[in-house]
């Protein structure tokens, strides 16, 4: 069965904002402005006929997707959708230290080492492994033709790696920012990125 999957990632909160680490344990609303890009995602696609909403279990998420929500489109939360963990390092600010931790770590896992990973957090590796149940419940739902899928920064590069075969070495190749929508159809087992890292609902806000 084709699919055609529209990826996208949340909208902006005020921990993003101020630079602090939020991952799959820091559940942190929406700001005013995550609000209104998540606004302007349903303005530009809520003429999208979409069978299914499937999110992480995080508020935010869950926030940027309620205008379809509010159509009454069927929604599905998926653990396999949340962002990676990143230990120790959840819901304190980039300080020096911490930079310079993160930065060894994206090039430990640019050079390949994938389940190397934050004190008590998460590797690439343990995260694949989520988002392949996550995947495989989505692809074996045969009534759903449109889907929407909200995720978080970290989980959708590694995700489109999942997806398309590249290895999730190179997922910092995928540039991504708060509602920028990645469109994929899928057919015959394969995926394909047919709309890459698209932000043009952004463009009236970037404006202001």
């Amino acid at each position: 069965m084709k699919k055609t999957f529209y990826f996208i990632r949340h909208g902006q909160t005020d921990l993003n904002l101020k630079g602090i680490v939020q991952g799959r344990g820091v559940n942190s609303p929406l700001n005013t402005m995550g609000v209104a890009q998540a606004q302007a995602f349903f303005d530009r696609y809520s003429n999208v006929p979409f069978d299914k909403i499937y999110t992480s279990t995080l508020l935010r998420t869950h926030q940027t997707v309620q205008g379809f929500l509010d159509l009454n489109v069927p929604w599905e939360q998926l653990v396999g959708l949340d962002e990676i963990s990143w230990g120790v390092y959840e819901g304190k600010e980039q300080t020096p230290e911490l930079l310079a931790g993160f930065e060894k770590l994206v090039a430990a896992w640019r050079n390949g080492e994938l389940d190397v990973s934050i004190e008590n957090g998460e590797s690439p590796n343990e995260l694949m492994a989520r988002q392949r149940v996550a995947l495989d419940h989505m692809l074996a739902q045969t009534d759903e033709e449109n889907i929407l899928v909200c995720t978080h920064g970290r989980a959708l590069r590694i995700m489109l790696c999942l997806m398309t075969g590249v290895e999730a070495r190179y997922m910092d190749d995928f540039p991504h920012t708060n509602t920028a929508l990645y469109k994929l159809q899928y057919d015959n087992g394969q995926f394909e990125i047919v709309d890459h890292y698209n932000i043009a609902h952004l463009e009236a806000l970037i404006d202001e």
